[in-house]
């Protein structure tokens, strides 16, 4: 049985509960370096986590840019989340706090190795692009772009 979940705004203190249980949400993946609590401290109304009885499910961290892109820095579940539909859920709830702050379209990167986020973000409908020195020289990136409104029944 899941647990019962709250997605709310995320503050420092889940960011350390996070870091603490890194390995669960991010496998053999060393992505610590990338929570950045300025995110949290300056965009905490679009940084946000999934409560449950037993400790923090998943989280989104991202902000809206001036020009209107709601940005996915990152989003993960905890390893006994996965296949729930949580990742989708935190989406949409990034997605309506995005447009609350005047977010038209949304945003995220990831490795071209990173076979399931690609394989998520086309399954919620992102366009996907494979970008040259997106990252730096010799740091390729595959940008997902899609339009808001988020349509949480969309396959």
């Amino acid at each position: 049985m899941i647990p019962a979940m709250r997605i709310a705004s995320a503050d420092t203190a889940d960011i350390h509960q996070v870091l603490g249980d890194h390995h669960r949400y991010w496998a053999e993946r060393d992505l610590r370096s990338l929570h950045l609590l300025a995110l949290v401290q300056e965009f905490g109304s679009t940084c946000l986590v999934a409560r449950a009885e037993d400790g923090i499910r998943g989280y989104v961290l991202g902000f809206v840019t001036p020009a209107g892109t709601g940005y996915v820095h990152l989003i993960a579940t905890r390893d006994d989340a996965r296949g729930t539909g949580l990742g989708r859920r935190l989406y949409a709830a990034f997605a309506e706090a995005a447009l609350r702050h005047g977010a038209r379209r949304l945003k995220a990167i990831t490795s071209p190795g990173n076979t399931g986020s690609i394989a998520f973000h086309r399954r919620l409908g992102f366009d996907a692009e494979t970008v040259e020195d997106y990252d730096g020289p010799g740091r390729t990136m595959v940008v997902f772009r899609r339009p808001l409104p988020f349509d949480t029944a969309q396959p």
